[in-house]
């Protein structure tokens, strides 16, 4: 395979860059550091913050995954890794616990992470202020003086209109007991994933320039008031048609054949390894 002339895409110059706002985001533990994002062969928006981080930190030995809304064979996650496999040559696995660095867009991975991997999250808007206040120069203020009344106060207004908060998804979490940080869009199911992690999570944002970090073991709480404590979406008395799994975020679809709903694992590589698992007990195998 033929590797393109600098390493991992980028020259050495500008790896250290992003490495060195890498190393300021994970010593301030959801603080937004700025960086110089570069110009990427793909469209801002797909992602390019959370490659820029990859294509920083990865090297030789590593093994990389990467998926989309759950997915390792959608568009956005198989124009990724081919870049990232032509300019580097490294090994792609669908397999999560096979992978040194994974890479997402809108999910953490249901399996488990390690202290030894990197969960890498692709963000579109970093500012978890932004609705409630446009100017940038302010919200740098409010994070400064540690005033989040806005964001409760869209809290607020959730429950007042709806009897409970309504995002889907990006649900605001406290950091370290100091920052109030966006999580990237993922459902409100993984915001639990990231506290106490024992992997490390960097969070990419290239259109909006801004990198930032959860360490490993960091405290990670969603926001929420006492009387309406944080809920993840329910999936009671709910199961995977295809493995069986019951304890995972779910997609809802309707099965052709019959007309009636049915659920599937969100995490396909997940729900593989469980199909796989469940034949070989099925052989009488010893599958682990």
């Amino acid at each position: 395979m033929k590797i393109d002339s600098h390493f991992a895409f980028f020259d050495e110059g500008s790896k250290k860059e992003i490495r060195r706002s890498i190393l300021k985001a994970v010593s301030i533990p959801g603080y937004q550091v700025p960086f110089a994002s570069r110009e990427m062969p793909i469209a801002r928006g797909w992602g390019t913050g959370g490659l820029q981080i990859t294509l920083s930190i990865i090297g030789k030995k590593d093994v990389l995954k990467v998926i989309d809304q759950g997915a390792d064979e959608s568009v956005n996650a198989v124009s990724i890794k081919k870049l990232v496999n032509a300019t580097t040559g490294v090994k792609l696995v669908e397999r999560t616990l096979d992978a040194s660095i994974i890479q997402s867009r809108h999910r953490i991975p249901e399996v488990p992470l390690t202290e030894n991997q990197i969960l890498v999250l692709q963000v579109p808007e970093p500012e978890p202020l932004r609705k409630v206040e446009a100017s940038e120069y302010r919200t740098k203020i409010l994070h400064s003086e540690e005033d989040y009344s806005g964001a409760w106060l869209m809290l607020f207004e959730q429950i007042m209109k709806f009897g409970k908060t309504a995002t889907g998804a990006d649900h605001p979490v406290y950091v370290n007991d100091r920052y109030v940080m966006a999580p990237s869009p993922i459902p409100r199911f993984d915001n639990p994933k990231m506290h106490q992690s024992d992997a490390l999570i960097l969070l990419g944002a290239g259109r909006e320039k801004k990198i930032y970090a959860i360490p490993p073991y960091t405290d990670v709480h969603s926001l929420a008031f006492d009387d309406h404590p944080f809920s993840v979406e329910s999936f009671a008395g709910k199961h995977c048609h295809l493995c069986g799994a019951a304890d995972v975020f779910m997609d809802e679809l309707i099965d052709p054949a019959t007309g009636d709903t049915i659920y599937q694992c969100n995490d396909t590589s997940y729900c593989m390894e469980r199909m796989n698992e469940n034949q070989e007990i099925e052989v009488g195998g010893n599958y682990a």
